[in-house]
Formats: C-alpha cells, sequence, structure tokens
C-alpha cells in the first residue's frame, strides 16, 4: 500500500509513541494484596442487546484462574468505541484486553498497540481462511472469536399463510415466493437501508453466489488486475434493482428506514416475510415467538445452491502497553479453547474460525450451517479491497444506483474505484 510521505511520518511517529508509553505502563493497575491480579478487558459485545454470553464466559474464567480477577466494561459499537479507546490508546489506558476487528487490528497494528500473539498456541489452529484477517505484516495480532453469517431471515409463518414452506434457494424461486407472498397481502420483504450498509451487503451477498461459484480465486484476480466489476457484479447489483421493478421493495422508504433499530424491531413485529441482517440477529428474533429460518442470499440460477457470506467478526487483541500482559494472554487463551467460545458463538449464531472448532447447532440456521459446513460460503474481504472506506462508499454509490440518480455502469465503476483506492 502506498503511503505519502507526510502519513508515513505521521503513521511512524504514533508508532514511536506507542512503544515509548508501552514502558509507563497501560491497563490494570496490578497485583491487590491478596495476590490477585485486575485484567481491564474493553468490548463492544457483551452488553446492551448483545450480551452474547460474555459475562458467563467471563465467569468461568475467574472460576478457572482464581488468582485473575476481569473489569469488564461494555462500550458501544462504532464510532463510540473507537472515540473512547483511540485516546486511551494514546495515553497508555486503555484496557489490557480489547475487542478488535480487521480495520481495528490493522490499524491499532501499525501504531504499535497491539502484542505480537504469533507464538500463541491457539495460533497455530485458525483456519486458513480466517487467518488473513487476524495478521498484519507477518504477526498474528488478535485471535478471532468468529466467522459470523450474514444472509436472509425468514418469517415461516408469513410463507406458510402464502402457501410456502421453505426457505427459497434461488432467485427464481425466490421472485416466485415474493410474489406469492405479496399476492397473500402480506409485505415481502424489508431491507431497510438508511446508512447503506443493507444495499451494500445484499450486492456482496448476492456476489457471493452469483461471482464466487465462478471463480473462488476472484479477489486475488481483482487485486492483481485480472478480474473486474463490470461485468462481473452486473447480475448481483441488478438484482436489487428487481426488486424494487417487481414491486416488492421501495427503496426511497428503506433509505429512510434505519437498519440497526428499526429493522430489527419491524421484522419481529412479524411486518414483513422476508428481512436481511447479520445471524448475531437470530437470538433476539426468536424471542418474537414465530419460527424463523436464516439462509444464504439465494441469488444463484435455477436449481442451484447458494454459497453463504461470512464476516470475519470481533476478535481479542492484547494491549502492548499492559502491566498485566500474562494474564491478559491467559484470557485470550482461554477464549479459543472450543468449550468456551462455544458459548459465545451459540449466542452469535456463528461459525468457528478455528480448524477444530465447534460451529453449534440451531434449527433456525441449519440453512446456513449447511452451506458452511459443505464449503459453500465466502468471507468478506475486509481485510483487502473491502476494508471500511471502501465499504462505506460502495453503500452510498449503491444508494445513488437504486434511487435512480445512477446508471449500473457508472455504479459498478465508482465501485471499483473505492474497491482500488490504497
Amino acid at each position: 500500500m502506498k503511503r505519502s510521505g507526510r502519513r508515513l511520518a505521521v503513521a511512524t511517529t504514533v508508532a514511536a509513541m506507542a512503544m515509548s508509553l508501552a514502558a509507563c505502563g497501560g491497563g490494570s493497575t496490578g497485583a491487590s494484596e491478596d495476590g490477585k491480579v485486575t485484567i481491564h478487558v474493553q468490548a463492544w459485545k457483551g452488553g446492551g442487546a448483545e450480551p452474547a454470553n460474555v459475562a458467563e464466559i467471563n465467569k468461568a474464567f475467574e472460576k478457572a484462574h482464581p488468582n485473575i480477577k476481569v473489569d469488564f466494561e461494555y462500550i458501544t459499537a462504532n464510532d463510540t468505541y473507537v472515540q473512547k479507546l483511540q485516546p486511551e490508546l494514546l495515553g497508555g489506558k486503555a484496557g489490557d484486553v480489547i475487542m478488535v476487528d480487521t480495520d481495528k487490528m490493522k490499524k491499532w497494528g501499525a501504531s504499535g498497540y497491539l502484542a505480537d500473539l504469533s507464538g500463541e498456541s491457539w495460533a497455530s489452529r485458525i483456519a486458513p481462511d480466517a487467518k488473513p484477517f487476524a495478521q498484519a505484516d507477518g504477526k498474528t495480532l488478535a485471535m478471532p472469536m468468529e466467522l459470523i453469517g450474514i444472509g436472509l431471515y425468514a418469517n415461516m409463518d408469513l410463507l406458510k399463510k402464502a402457501g410456502i414452506t421453505e426457505v427459497p434457494a434461488d432467485w427464481p424461486t425466490f421472485l416466485a415466493d415474493l410474489a406469492k407472498v405479496k399476492k397473500a397481502g402480506i409485505d415481502p420483504i424489508a431491507l431497510p437501508d438508511k446508512s447503506g450498509w443493507t444495499g451494500s451487503s445484499v450486492f456482496q451477498a448476492s456476489g457471493s453466489t452469483t461471482v464466487y461459484q465462478k471463480n473462488k480465486q476472484w479477489d486475488t484476480d481483482f487485486l492483481d488486475g485480472k478480474a473486474s466489476f463490470n461485468p462481473d457484479w452486473k447480475t448481483s447489483l441488478e438484482q436489487l434493482k428487481t426488486l424494487e421493478d417487481k414491486g416488492y421493495v421501495n427503496w426511497k422508504n428503506e433509505i429512510g428506514t434505519d437498519e440497526w433499530s428499526q429493522g430489527p424491531q419491524d421484522f419481529s413485529a412479524g411486518k414483513s416475510a422476508f428481512w436481511y441482517q447479520g445471524a448475531w440477529q437470530v437470538s433476539n428474533i426468536k424471542k418474537a415467538g414465530f419460527p424463523v429460518s436464516f439462509a444464504p442470499w439465494p441469488g444463484g440460477a435455477e436449481g442451484t445452491k447458494p454459497n453463504g457470506m461470512l464476516f470475519s467478526g470481533t476478535m481479542w487483541g492484547v494491549n502492548s502497553q499492559s502491566q498485566q500482559g500474562d494474564a491478559a494472554r491467559e484470557y485470550v487463551k482461554f477464549w479459543s479453547q472450543n468449550e468456551n467460545l462455544a458459548k459465545f458463538l451459540e449466542a452469535e449464531n456463528a461459525e468457528s474460525p478455528f480448524t477444530d472448532g465447534t460451529t453449534p447447532e440451531a434449527t433456525e440456521t441449519t440453512a446456513f450451517t449447511t452451506a458452511f459446513k459443505d464449503g459453500r460460503y465466502r468471507i468478506l474481504p475486509s481485510n483487502s479491497w473491502y476494508a471500511a472506506a471502501a465499504e462505506t462508499e460502495t453503500g452510498s454509490k449503491i444508494q445513488a444506483y437504486l434511487l435512480g440518480k445512477a446508471s449500473a455502469a457508472q455504479t459498478l465503476k465508482d465501485i471499483q474505484t473505492a474497491a482500488s483506492a490504497k
């Protein structure tokens, strides 16, 4: 990745500051009079609407390690999390163990804030296709906690009213089912897209089948200049417009609806037969009381089976400035053990990122888990061309396309530009 001289100088200065701060220490303050060590853990899972069995796992850790106490701090995700941790890392005051994703791992790792975990016993167990998301410059800087699906939700009660007994697996069947649902007087599908995430994500989910079943090496080919979005992703983009052309969604309304708050509420209230979101919502949707199914986006040709789309989600990193580095590493090691991580995966309805990992079974996620076990899946390249900035830009460009402000060709060109940015 090319960087300007000014950016390189800033990055070098920040990294130097981080390393010098390590000598001053950070995180928790050391052992108490009774010999117990306290580690401060910061995360955006484990509280709010996503407890994810974190408290249960922390309790089990303390029982297994009676001399280590966990001081757990839940922080709201996204901007709030970054705005809190960034100055704390700079000032040497962040937690001993901090939750990261691939984007944060790369940025904070480059600044020297994350310890090298390459020598940990669990590092060699990371699945080959999950390993790149936890590494930077050849070093393992985080322990992946999950590979989590993003796909299609179905309210099976509403489908039954329309005479449908199973979730569609291909595009022609999906369109036919949407028509049946609409004819039955039921809102076919909800795709709230206020932040641009849903449109961009459905585009990616469709491409997981329409693009990657033809070429599993598409990411490598794109990065090598051997593949392009136009025409490879044209079908995936046009599927979004088809849903409106056939009267199943109104994109102007969807773009005005928040996907993170209103979306889950509306689907839980039974307002649509289908909905699109991540598997992390399964546990909450189950509380609504109707049978629900979570499956890969049915984007392929008639008679084909779809690929599931996975996201390399949360990971644990160890603060390089921690005064309790050994205890922090023990905490991460505990999470890597199948019997402990399984509790988190069960709450998240996610797949294990380890070669010998245990992926939980659930009736609601059978279709998605089956695709994963069959090897019919693709992991979003959030470590390369679909990093945070490209994802945001892609969502914005797709919104413009859905509102009729840009052609398919122009949109694919703009996405290519965003994905190629250095």
